[in-house]
């Protein structure tokens, strides 16, 4: 299988590029650097200098089982659309006639299920109201699976850990400081998964991929994490002065953050037998902050 991931070298699309690489699949990459180019290389995965405007891989397009679009960042509600347009224009004007539908696997997240103490839910719930810092991905999401010119299949991965921290960076480096201060209120809980956990679903979804078209699967651990405990524990774990403090979320993305999303996926296991198996945030926080701790200091 030939898979082209779309942010390749970031916190999500390189680990799901590794497991691919792993898994004896042919591995593109997109890399905007000739230093990205290098750290893809280093990693059997074959890069291609562009960025999401170029043709450097919409050429590519004929020959492509999968693209994995991985790519975050600011700004993105008009470049997802704009780049799952161009994809979906490629492979209509350049596959030849009989070929199977070039498979789009878009990354969302689990923000579009909103924020709620209260209410569970699963990867087929109703989105109604997302957080506003991603209340445009539910249109896109829609656009992937729906696609006629692709064969679109969604993930929404919760709440990303492990190595160098992902969201949780800059908590680890307050807590590096000695200070464990996070947007919230006491008794908000987090929908999480482990990077390496959430490249295995990808894996799974790729390789069947032609089964899955119009699916959207939610990718979490089976059960939320405490947020009070979380930033108990980097208390402990960091040696940060306590208690840990609330603060006020101060804009979209700390609002974001300090939302509640009672996760409970069940797609994904039914379908595929993908099941999380890294250690949980909280209970493997200790080797979670020391991974952090080496990644700054490289």
């Amino acid at each position: 299988m030939k898979v082209l991931i779309l942010g390749a070298t970031g916190f999500i699309g390189l680990p799901a590029a590794q497991a691919l690489v792993r898994a004896g699949h042919i591995v593109y990459g997109l890399a905007r650097t000739p230093e990205k180019a290098k750290l893809l290389a280093r990693e059997e995965i074959i890069p291609v200098l562009g960025d999401l405007d170029s043709n450097a891989w919409i050429q590519h397009i004929a020959t492509f089982d999968v693209i994995l679009e991985a790519v975050m960042g600011d700004n993105m509600a008009a470049q997802a659309r704009a780049t799952f347009e161009r994809v979906s224009k490629a492979a209509v004007d350049l596959r030849p006639a009989g070929a199977p539908l070039l498979s789009y696997i878009y990354t969302s997240g689990t923000w579009v299920h909103g924020d709620s103490r209260t209410e569970i839910v699963t990867d087929t719930t109703p989105i109604l109201r997302p957080v506003e810092l991603v209340a445009w991905r539910p249109a896109v999401e829609q656009l992937v699976v729906h696609s006629s010119a692709v064969n679109g299949i969604v993930v929404r991965p919760g709440l990303l850990y492990g190595r160098s921290g992902s969201i949780l960076a800059p908590l680890f480096h307050g807590a590096a400081q000695g200070r464990v201060a996070w947007p919230g209120t006491p008794g908000g809980r987090y929908a999480v998964i482990h990077t390496d956990d959430l490249a295995d679903l990808y894996l799974h979804v790729a390789e069947k991929a032609q089964l899955l078209g119009g699916k959207i699967f939610d990718a979490a651990n089976p059960t939320s994490v405490s947020v009070d405990e979380l930033l108990q524990r980097l208390v402990e774990v960091s040696g940060a002065k306590g208690p840990y403090d609330y603060t006020k979320p101060a804009n979209t993305f700390e609002e974001a953050i300090q939302s509640t999303g009672l996760v409970r996926p069940y797609l994904a296991n039914a379908l595929l037998g993908w099941s999380p198996k890294k250690l949980g945030l909280i209970d493997g926080l200790d080797t979670y902050y020391a991974a952090w701790l080496a990644c700054i200091s490289t």
